[in-house]
């Protein structure tokens, strides 16, 4: 495998886990919470989706496309245009409500084209590139990559834990 085929892998991955995740779900089961204050599935997804799209832009140095597709408009959220989910309350969890999955795969989906077509032109040498000098050390493209694969699998998988209990209840 070269570089651009394992970052497809890995991303690849976190696409299955949403996918499977959501599929079936309806509105109020992907709203619901599984103990107060609690993430919900919707909440989760939109989240992971929203750092790997502002993490891949950085690398880019391009917009993001919640904002040049208008996924912002699309999910309608009270929050403004850099919000990620980082440091969201349980409020800000309960703001993250959606009609269906497909807002939520169609979103992911579309981050994810934009992840594997650029990282079809990474080369090995790429990943030794600084691209964020505020951190001791400074962080690499290559450890960055791993960070936000890392950071999407966890809350993948805190989605499909809840998609668990949520069918569980039902």
């Amino acid at each position: 495998m070269n570089l651009a085929e394992v970052v497809a892998d890995g991303f690849g991955r976190v696409q299955e886990v949403v996918h499977d995740t959501v599929e079936g779900l309806s509105a109020g089961q992907l709203i619901a919470s599984p103990a107060p204050g609690a993430n919900t599935i919707a909440w989760l997804v939109w989240h992971l989706t929203r750092v790997q799209d502002d993490h891949i832009a950085g690398l880019m140095g391009t917009e993001q496309i919640w904002t040049t597709q208008d996924w912002m408009g699309r999910f309608s959220l009270p929050f403004p245009a850099s919000d990620i989910g980082y440091g969201h309350r349980p409020e800000d969890v309960e703001a993250v409500r959606v009609d269906s999955a497909d807002l939520l795969t169609g979103y992911y989906d579309a981050v994810h084209e934009v992840t594997t077509a650029w990282a079809a032109g990474l080369a090995e040498a790429d990943l030794d590139r600084i691209v964020d000098e505020g951190w001791d050390p400074p962080v690499t493209l290559g450890v960055r990559l791993v960070s936000v694969l890392s950071d999407d699998l966890q809350h993948a998988g805190q989605a499909a834990y809840v998609r668990g209990l949520v069918l569980r209840d039902t």
